[in-house]
């Protein structure tokens, strides 16, 4: 099982997502938790890769245990997914971008982007159990004070 620090970042009225740029979904910005890391020293090292952007860790919101089979996989794969709000600093440039940006590391090919909430209803998120929780939160409802566990299980074979 893999485990992964995703950031869930709002700017205003706007998440930050990003994407591989051959994938037609979009994910919470983040990555895989190394030996010895923990989830927000994690998320804080794939942010400085990513964007370039040093960011603090705040709450965790969402623990998402998600089962998916990805392109050419024979077997389901299985995943934990600690989701984690991040405020950017003051200073920071990722506020001021529009459009889709390419991400800073070039071998990863990946691609962010800001959506409203609006945009949020025409996207695919992955995991598809953070979309309603992601949508909400744009809707200014406040997660709950405790984190809450999502399962997500794609496809009828995933145990």
């Amino acid at each position: 099982m893999r485990v992964r620090a995703a950031a869930v970042i709002v700017d205003g009225a706007r998440l930050l997502l990003h994407r591989r740029r051959e994938d037609a979904f979009w994910a919470l910005p983040g990555g895989r938790v190394e030996a010895g890391e923990t989830g927000p020293e994690a998320l804080q090292r794939e942010l400085l890769e990513e964007l370039d952007e040093a960011v603090e860790s705040g709450e965790l919101l969402w623990v998402v245990e998600n089962f998916f089979r990805g392109t050419g996989d024979a077997a389901p794969r299985q995943e934990l997914g600690l989701c984690f709000r991040v405020a950017l600093p003051a200073a920071s440039r990722l506020a001021a971008r529009t459009g889709p940006f390419a991400g800073m590391e070039e071998h990863a090919r990946l691609v962010f982007q800001w959506f409203d909430r609006a945009a949020l209803e025409r996207i695919e998120i992955r995991p598809q159990a953070l979309a309603a929780p992601l949508r909400h939160l744009l809707d200014g409802q406040a997660p709950s004070a405790a984190a809450r566990h999502l399962v997500q299980r794609d496809g009828a074979d995933a145990q």
